[in-house]
């Protein structure tokens, strides 16, 4: 069997050493705004030449999820999303860290990514040439109704009411309408400054909204306070945290897998969902953060496993069709190519033996994250016991560092910390901040699939309602919008009649 084969070729000694290296290194550049797996693996593409191709697509392999794990752990601690699929584990994670639970935070994280890999990696074994075809199915129109599903569901979930949740999911947009064109090239809302021409960088705002603006906002209106952060009430997942844990693992796996596979806007979108399929579901609604409460460990243990299961699902259309989903994946698409390999439908004819390997690493690195981040727990959790003034004094070098590291720009640092400032006022005013980054890295994407959906049918809206996909995804976005409010005056008409 070829995958017995593959376990055999990633076991090997050498193999296991640059999955190892892979996963260690991923988790470290997680941890780091701005630096992301993409940029790793591309300035390892030069030094890794002269390395064997299956070590070499094995470590860059594992330098991509061990990413996606890695951001988790900054996010809950200090409340600083280390990748821009980070950002919701930061709403809940944090919140539980603030509450004496990181230890249960980190722990959810760690075993939920390790639960949603092996799924997942199931799922590319079993289906990848099926679910690769189902992909070829979508285009423009199918695209703009998932980014637009996208849209209603983060905004009518994330904030204390709808219409404080559309109201920054329009500030994201604007914000991420600003620069080139993708389609005419031309530089648009810049107000004539030279370095807004390429756009503004979605892990900036997000740095600027969460790290700067918690850190600022804690020294304007928490006063100086203990000198310590909350004292940790637990290290270790109680019964209940398992049996909340379990089934989002589940589900958010199931939501981050197919996404992964087709190219519909990355992690961010699957880890969203997955909040706020989280947040419908919970029998503990009063815990997540729009509510004001402790931290929803489901709210962790969703998106964790989505955005774990959408990094694996990447590899689908990348093995079987040649088409990168993501950044981290262009820039493998280059390590296929460097060493004279194609990925598409014939690579596993080709190149068989390679590939399963690859695909058994994925079930190896996967047990190395959890080996080496579950003990690492108690580690982390200790950042929580410096003093509260070092801790946010820190965070800020912390954020200041990894935004200039992105682009070595004085302007991006100013700008981070006016964002930084606008999130103070939108936490002080109850706006939820999360969407506003779904507009950023949405709007665009949603702005080019419906010129290119109108392009091609030559201007007629109703194109949206005659493709199948579209318009049940289009229908879904409808219920989610107004059926609530529907329940809603009906439940008031009924109790005025009574």
């Amino acid at each position: 069997m070829p995958l017995l084969q593959g376990f055999g070729a990633a076991l090997s000694p050498e193999n296991l050493m640059w999955g190892f290296v892979g996963c260690l290194l991923g988790t470290m550049i997680g941890v780091l705004p701005g630096i992301g797996s993409a940029l790793t693996v591309a300035m390892l593409l030069p030094l890794t030449a002269k390395v064997e191709p299956t070590g070499a697509l094995i470590m860059f392999a594992g330098i991509y999820y061990g990413a996606m794990f890695g951001g988790s752990t900054t996010s809950i601690l200090l409340n600083t999303p280390g990748e821009s699929s980070s950002m919701v584990t930061a709403m809940e994670g944090n919140l539980m860290a603030k509450n004496g639970r990181a230890g249960p935070a980190l722990s959810t994280a760690a075993i939920g990514s390790f639960v949603a890999g092996l799924i997942a990696t199931v799922l590319v074994t079993l289906f990848a040439p099926s679910i690769a075809a189902f992909a070829l199915q979508f285009g423009p129109t199918e695209y703009f109704a998932i980014l637009v599903l996208a849209f209603v569901t983060v905004s009518s979930l994330l904030g204390a009411s709808l219409l404080r949740g559309m109201a920054s999911l329009g500030l994201g947009l604007m914000l991420g309408l600003i620069g080139m064109d993708s389609v005419s090239g031309f530089a648009r809302y810049t107000l004539g400054v030279p370095e807004l021409i390429d756009g503004i960088e979605v892990v900036l705002v997000a740095v600027g909204l969460f790290a700067v603006s918690e850190s600022l906002y804690n020294v304007l209106y928490e006063g100086e306070g203990d000198t310590k952060v909350h004292k940790m009430s637990s290290l270790h997942m109680t019964a209940s945290d398992w049996k909340r844990s379990v089934p989002a693992w589940i589900r958010g796996a199931l939501i981050g897998f197919p996404f992964g596979s087709i190219p519909a806007g990355g992690a961010e979108i699957p880890t969203f969902l997955s909040y706020a399929t989280e947040r419908k579901l919970s029998k503990y609604p009063q815990e997540f953060a729009p509510n004001h409460g402790i931290g929803a460990i489901e709210g962790v243990a969703g998106p964790e496993a989505a955005n774990n299961a959408s990094a694996t699902g990447a590899l689908v259309p990348l093995l079987t069709l040649g088409i990168p989903t993501s950044s981290t994946a262009a820039v493998m698409l280059a390590a296929f190519q460097n060493y004279n390999l194609q990925p598409g439908p014939l690579l596993f004819q080709t190149s068989g033996d390679i590939v399963w390997a690859l695909i058994a690493s994925l079930f190896v690195g996967n047990v190395i994250l959890l080996v080496l981040n579950l003990p690492l727990v108690r580690v982390w959790v200790k950042l929580l016991n410096v003093p509260r003034p070092y801790l946010y004094a820190g965070i800020l070098v912390f954020a200041t560092i990894g935004v200039y590291g992105m682009r070595q720009s004085w302007f991006d640092l100013v700008l981070m910390f006016l964002i930084g400032w606008a999130g103070v006022a939108m936490r002080k005013f109850d706006f939820p901040v999360a969407p506003v980054i779904v507009g950023m890295i949405l709007g665009p994407m949603a702005e080019k699939q419906l010129r290119l959906a109108m392009s091609i049918s030559q201007g007629d809206w109703l194109v949206f309602f005659t493709q199948p996909i579209s318009a049940t995804l289009l229908g879904a976005t409808f219920l989610i919008l107004f059926v609530p409010y529907i329940l809603r005056r009906r439940g008031i008409r009924l109790a005025e009649d009574d």
